[in-house]
Formats: structure tokens, sequence, C-alpha cells
């Protein structure tokens, strides 16, 4: 099958289902993006295939549109189909970015993979011209991420290969990561038709006669690519069909062209501009675009050799994205605002409509649900990860500044699986043996007791309604995911004092407090006093290891941290820091032995269970209670589904973390009574 957005258009790219089931060809034959074929064409007619579990991608391409080719990139690469990568000829520029999706990448001896930095056009004053160029360096660490996804190189590695616009053969490519298997060498390329030849600074001999001699309109025609397929009018239209039929097309023309123009309404001579591509009904988007890019051009003056490109233009919508993010950034405090931002203090609802506006959608027959909805569900409009992505940062900022105290005395670790994972204690080995001169080592034996630990989900649902949007409630982007992510902290904070407060059993069938441990202390001697913090100061001191067989070893832990509830929080610094004995008299000159010896932390939740009662804890990062997170990741984690139980994005807040007592020994409780 093949797409065309005009019948005298040639296609740069042909998605077609192959003789055998389940399979499909795409032939990446052409500039990208150009023609007037989208990448959101090219999403519609891979829906269309229907069930694919494999993709043939053949490439032959000196580049294009950056935003197209990395929307192409991330459809392929997202796909649950198995692709297949061949270079027929030349894959350069985005044409290489795309490439990098396949899971396995063959190439000809004499074919050719080429990468550059991007590069764009740009008019205005200084700032502006550096907000450009910021925006020209987000875009090469995207092309990064693509290759080295790929080549598994490193960030720097690549940047060098793209700074240089670096031209690699197929046994090159091969040898460098780009590819995965050279195969033998064409007899014929397709000509390629574009001026991108001259742009080029560093191309190789071998690589011209890939491209159309100058000033050849029309390319020969691809090899192996079918005729595009030619939409004709329907038969026997009536003259009222005929004209319905062109003034839509006429609308859609206007529409796309008036959204090319909005972001440059300030630059001099633009609007006369736009009125003159809108007024000559022969002139196209692509010619209007053009012409714009023209007109943004005369004014300015190269200052040196024209820079290598990912050559195409760097998109309007992304930067009418970027100032939406940066618009409800500033109303809800997430950033200051941006003074030249002219979608300052819009509300949610004329941001969502804004979103349509500027990428060529008409919205002015749509009713306020009708337009919010179409903002979160049309296949051009961002506003829907905007929303997202807000959303995020708060649960973030709630996460960050939540009042916790358990992450500055417990253990931090990590866990690749939600299976029951084994956590041997301190201790657990005997002092090492003498090995006489000629003797041979002998192993270590440990015993199968360990502590165990594991990983579950916690999360919670909350939704980003149309109606919220055109209430303008900004409660669901900021105050709502925040206290998610205070709650999603507060969570680990109940797991982590319940092991103290519920005293459960360990490994041994004993409770993590036990007086046979040496590390719980009662009755009236356990009372917050300086001989009471000594008494159990020296308790965790002289903790002996645990070995079968072996001579167990005094183990010298020394506390580090006291906890108690809010209600001993002042009186345990005031015996802590004193420098003499409490109730002493001044001039007896008796020091205070146990002065700052631990730091003191206050926990609500030791109020809620005992207000008398207190604890001691060895140095972090000791066996004492241990916090893992699924492969470190120590943040809440989202995801969105747009669904029919919400008119609007339901939002999913979950983080996968598991609590567990490690060792006794590092631990100690007074109950104070």
């Amino acid at each position: 099958m093949a797409t065309t957005a005009d019948p005298a258009a040639q296609t740069w790219y042909t998605l077609r289902a192959s003789s055998q089931r389940g399979v499909v060809d795409l032939m990446l034959y052409g500039e990208i993006g150009a023609w007037g074929i989208s990448a959101n064409q090219f999403a519609r007619d891979l829906k269309a295939l229907g069930d694919v579990s494999q993709i043939n991608l053949h490439v032959h391409s000196p580049g294009g549109d950056v935003f197209e080719g990395m929307a192409m990139y991330n459809l392929l690469r997202n796909h649950p189909a198995r692709v297949e990568g061949t270079v027929d000829g030349l894959a350069a520029s985005m044409g290489s970015v795309i490439l990098m999706a396949a899971n396995v990448i063959r190439i000809p001896e004499n074919a050719m993979i080429m990468v550059h930095k991007p590069w764009g056009i740009q008019g205005g004053d200084a700032d502006e011209m550096r907000r450009y160029a910021d925006l020209l360096d987000k875009v090469e660490d995207s092309l990064v991420a693509a290759y080295t996804n790929k080549t598994g190189k490193t960030a720097d590695e690549i940047k060098a290969l793209l700074s240089a616009e670096t031209w690699m053969t197929g046994a090159e490519a091969v040898e460098l990561g780009f590819a995965d298997e050279l195969v033998g060498a064409l007899e014929a390329f397709a000509a390629l038709n574009s001026q991108r030849m001259q742009e080029y600074t560093n191309m190789p001999t071998a690589a011209q006669p890939m491209f159309a001699p100058r000033g050849q309109t029309q390319p020969p025609a691809p090899v192996n690519q079918p005729t595009p397929a030619v939409s004709q009018p329907p038969a026997n239209e009536t003259a009222e069909q005929i004209q319905a039929r062109v003034l839509a097309a006429d609308a859609t023309r206007r529409t796309g062209i008036t959204a090319a123009f909005a972001m440059f309404a300030s630059l001099e001579g633009s609007v006369a501009l736009r009125d003159e591509c809108l007024n000559d009904t022969s002139c196209t988007v692509e010619s209007a675009n053009a012409k714009l890019l023209a007109h943004m051009g005369k004014a300015t003056t190269p200052t040196g050799s024209q820079v290598p490109g990912q050559h195409g233009h760097v998109s309007n919508g992304n930067i009418v994205g970027d100032s939406v993010r940066a618009s409800l950034a500033g109303r809800i405090g997430h950033a200051a605002n941006e003074a030249d931002n002219a979608y300052n203090h819009m509300s949610l609802r004329e941001l969502a409509r804004a979103s349509l506006n500027d990428r060529g959608i008409l919205t002015a027959s749509l009713n306020p649900m009708q337009m919010v909805g179409l903002a979160f569900t049309h296949d051009t409009s961002d506003f829907g990860n905007i929303l997202i992505d807000t959303a995020a940062v708060s649960v973030l900022a709630g996460w960050d500044e939540a009042p916790e105290t358990f992450d500055q005395w417990t253990r931090r670790g990590r866990l690749s699986d939600f299976r029951q994972a084994k956590r041997v204690g301190m201790g657990a080995f005997p002092s090492l043996r003498e090995v006489r001169p000629g003797a041979e080592y002998q192993y270590i034996t440990t015993s199968d007791r360990g502590e165990t630990i594991s990983l579950a989900t916690y999360g919670e649902l909350f939704s980003i309604t149309r109606q919220a949007i055109i209430n303008d409630d900004l409660d669901l982007l900021s105050t709502i995911p925040y206290n998610m992510g205070l709650a999603a902290r507060g969570t680990i904070g109940d797991l982590v004092y319940a092991v103290l407060i519920n005293n459960g059993k360990m490994s041994d069938n004993k409770t993590l407090f036990d007086a046979t441990r040496k590390n719980l202390f009662t009755g009236a001697g356990s009372a917050l006093s300086i001989e009471s913090m000594i008494a159990a100061k020296n308790a965790m001191a002289l903790q002996k290891s645990q070995v079968e067989g072996g001579k167990a070893r005094t183990l010298n832990i020394r506390p580090a941290f006291l906890l108690c509830p809010v209600a001993l929080e002042d009186k345990a610094k005031q015996l802590i820091r004193s420098a003499s004995v409490p109730g002493a008299d001044v001039n007896a000159g008796v020091d205070n032995p146990i002065r700052n010896f631990a730091e003191v932390i206050a926990e609500p939740r030791l109020d809620d269970d005992n207000a008398k009662s207190w604890y001691l804890a060895a140095a972090q990062g000791r066996d004492t209670i241990e916090v893992s997170y699924l492969d470190g990741v120590d943040k809440p984690y989202m995801e969105q589904q747009e669904g029919f139980t919400v008119d609007g994005v339901a939002t999913k807040v979950r983080i996968d973390a598991g609590v567990a007592a490690l060792d006794s020994r590092g631990l100690n409780k007074s109950v104070g009574a």
C-alpha cells in the first residue's frame, strides 16, 4: 500500500503487506517528511495493516525532517513486531536514525551510513538565536540516544562522530556497531533527488552517484519501489459536491498556512507574506513553509562555514509544546514565568485550544467538551503528555519534600525482581583462620540462616478529566499529585516504623527485640536517662557474632542514632548534648560521658505506639533495617492511559519497594516503663 497526500506527489515511504502472513515491507526512499506526507500518516498506515509480526525496513534516504524522523523511529522501536533493517544504498542523517530502530541491520559492502549534527534556520535577536541553539542541542541529545542504544557507544563517542559528519562504508558501519551484518554489494542504487549533497561538507566521492544530477526535477523510479497509488475523485459528482470538496481542501490549506506563520507574527513582513500565500490558491502548505524560511533567512548573515546537520527544519509544533509547558510551570509554581511567553496566564481550556490551533487543527465548530477531548486524543497534539509531565513534577516534589525520617538511618538496597532474597547479617563469618606455610586455604562454612526481603507494589490512580480542564482546576496538576508524592514516601515510612513497633519474628523464630538477644530493656531502669542510654550503648557494643561451630566474636557495634517519639525529643537532645551530667553540681566538673554519642531522630509514629519507648540504631548502611527498590529506582513512577472509565486521562502513581529487618544486633529497644 502506498501513501500520498497529493495525486501528483511522490511518496518518500511505501508500506505494503508482504506475501508472507504478518510481514510488511517498509520502503523508506527519499527525503523524510517531504511532499506533504507526515509520520502521522505513517502511523495510521501501519495501524491499518493490523496484526504485524515482522517489518522489513529498506532505507535509501538522504535524511529529512528531525521530528517526523524521530516519530517514525519511536513508532518502530516501540512496535511489538520484529524490525529487520536493510540499507539499500544510503542511510544518511534522519534516515540513519530511523534505521537504528531495527532489531538487526544488514548493509551491502558498497552502501553507506552517514551521521551528523542537527541544524536549522532561525531569525531574530540574540536571545532568540540562543534559545534556538539550545533547542538544537536538545535535538542532538535525542539523536545521540538513538545511536547509543544501537551501537553501545558512549554519548561522547557518538557526538564526536556527529561533529565530524561521519560517512561509513558497509564494513565500517559493522565495525562501529551501526550495522550487524555485511552482505554482498548491490549492482545499482536508485538516484536520490535531493539538494542535500550541496550541504554535506564531508561527502566521499563514492556517495555522489547516489544523488540525481543537480537541477534534475524528478528522481528516477526507486529500485523495487511500487508506483504510488493515486486517489481519484468519486465518479458522477454533482456540482455541489465538487464545490464542497474544493472548499474543504482550501480550508485545510488555509489552516495549515496560518499555523505555519502563527509563531512568527512579530517578524517584519511575515503577516503580508502569510496573506499573500493565503490568497494564492495555488500556494500549498509546503510552498508557504519554504517562502517563510526564505523570508526568515533574508536578514541572517552566516557566521562561518555551514554546520553539517541532521538536515530538515525543527518544527514549529515543538515550540508550541514548550511554550504551553512553560506556561503551566509558571502558573503552578514549578518555575518562574517567562516574560516573553505568549501563553502566560492562559487557562487550561485556552491552552488546550491553542495546542490544537497552532498545529493547524480547526476548533471553532467544537463545543468545549469536544475541543478538550480532541486535545487529549488527536495524534498531533501533545497536550495530554504535557499535563502528565506537569503532574509528574508535582508528584516528585511531594516525594522529595515529604517530612520523613526513615531514610536518615535505614540502609538503602536494590532488588532486580519480585522474588524473595536473602541477606547475610553482620557477624555471620568467624575470624580468619591461620594458614601455615605450605598449607591450603579452607573454604568458609556459613549457615543457611539469613533474613529475607522482597518487593511489593504500592500505588493509586487519579484522573485528569475534561471537566477539570474546562473548569481550570489546577489542583489536578499540583495539589493532588503533590499529595500523592507525599503519600508514596509516607507509605515507605509506615513500613519501616511498623518493623520497630510490631516487633515481628526473624528467621530464628524469635522476635526482633527479645531479652535473650540482649537488645530489649524493660522496667523502671529503661526510662530515658544517662544511665539507661549507657546501658543500651554498652549492650550493643558487646553483641557477639553467631557462627555455628566457630568462636563467637565481639562485634563492637556503636550506635549512631537514637530514635524516639516526639514527646521525648527535647529531653533526649538535652541529655545527649549537655557538656555535664544534667542535675549534677555545675562546679563538680562531672563530664557527660555520652555527650553527642548519637543523633536524635524524633518520629511521630512512635508516639502513636508508646510515648515512652525509644531505640538505638547502628550507623546507616549497617544491618539494621533495609529499604530496597526495584532496580534501585527510589522515585514514584507514573503511567497514563486513555480509557472508557475516565473522560480524560487516568494516571497511575506506583512505587516498588521492600522493607525488612536484617539483623537484631544493630538495634535495641528500651520500653521506658
